[in-house]
């Protein structure tokens, strides 16, 4: 009865784990991908949870990108459009939230 047991609470614990993964936001991924000094599971995933808050799905893949390419923020902060404009505020909004709520 034992040995039925082990390879079911791996099985389960395996589960639990891809589960999480694959859960885990653009934010959080783009975070932990990013290479970064100081770069943690529990900081990206605090990064993550304030973009669940403020932002909108498309927003999140949007600002994403930001880790991979910095240029890419420069580039909507400079244009001129109403749309990036909009974004930008969002984006600033995001930002500013996280850092107060995720500074340890």
């Amino acid at each position: 009865m034992k040995k039925s047991l082990v390879p079911a609470a791996l099985a389960a614990l395996v589960a639990g784990f891809c589960a999480t993964e694959a859960m885990a936001g653009p934010i959080e991924g783009a975070c932990l991908r990013s290479g970064r000094d100081g770069v943690s599971r529990a900081l990206c995933g605090c990064i993550q949870q304030v973009a669940d808050m403020t932002l909108k799905g498309a927003d999140q893949r949007r600002a994403a990108k930001f880790f991979k390419d910095p240029d890419l923020a420069h580039n909507v902060w400079m244009s001129q459009s109403a749309a990036d404009d909009a974004f930008w505020e969002r984006y600033k909004q995001f930002g500013s939230m996280a850092e107060a709520y995720c500074a340890g």
